[in-house]
């Protein structure tokens, strides 16, 4: 098969420049995240892509805008980031002191108030299969959106548990490309960044 999948995932914000947890709040980019941007309109120099789907919140609607894929992104409330209730805001330094719990780490939470990461693992699971119907049998499709839903997504299209996610890392204003080797689901490229030495 010739399908792929680009991961892209929105330039910097202050608050993932400052290592808080940011779902469901709605930052915009930093001047440095919409450098990063401009950079991945470079890198991607117009490609072609079947679909271009968006996480709803503004940071990746204007990385993808940005990018040069605005008036063709489709967007796609499964590819919005992971809701981590309690967390949300927090560093997970404080989040530790706060819990008391020095060994705590999203991926195993528990998430007060939020998701758990086999819901996000349903929602990424949904957009793998509107990519692949986006596609056919061959075709790339683009996904602009956040860390961790895109890292669930990785996991999920290798065949790992979405807690498998949390063996990707993965840089603002990142590329990372999703597809076959003959019938097997692989990782091509992983977190192709933009800045000097990556």
């Amino acid at each position: 098969m010739g399908v792929e999948l680009w991961l892209v995932r929105h330039g910097e914000t202050e608050w993932s420049a400052s290592g808080q947890h940011t779902s469901t709040t709605d930052i915009p980019l930093t001047e440095h995240g919409r450098e990063r941007a401009v950079e991945l309109r470079e890198f991607l120099a117009g490609r072609p892509f079947a679909a271009v789907l968006v996480s709803p919140l503004s940071r990746a609607r204007e990385t993808c805008d940005i990018a040069g894929y605005g008036r063709v992104m489709q967007v796609e409330p499964n590819l919005k980031e992971w809701n981590y209730g309690f967390a949300e805001g927090k560093t997970t330094k404080q989040v530790r002191e706060e819990t008391g719990k020095p060994d705590w780490s999203v991926w195993d939470g528990p998430i007060t108030g939020g998701e758990t990461v086999e819901a996000v693992g349903v929602r990424a699971d949904a957009v793998i299969a509107r990519a692949l119907a986006a596609t056919g049998e061959a075709g790339k499709v683009a996904c602009f959106a956040h860390a961790h839903i895109l890292r669930i997504l990785a996991a999920r299209w290798v065949g790992l548990p979405a807690t498998g996610g949390k063996l990707f890392g993965l840089s603002t204003g990142s590329v990372s490309v999703l597809g076959f080797e003959r019938e097997t689901r692989v990782v091509m490229k992983w977190n192709r960044g933009f800045e000097a030495g990556e």
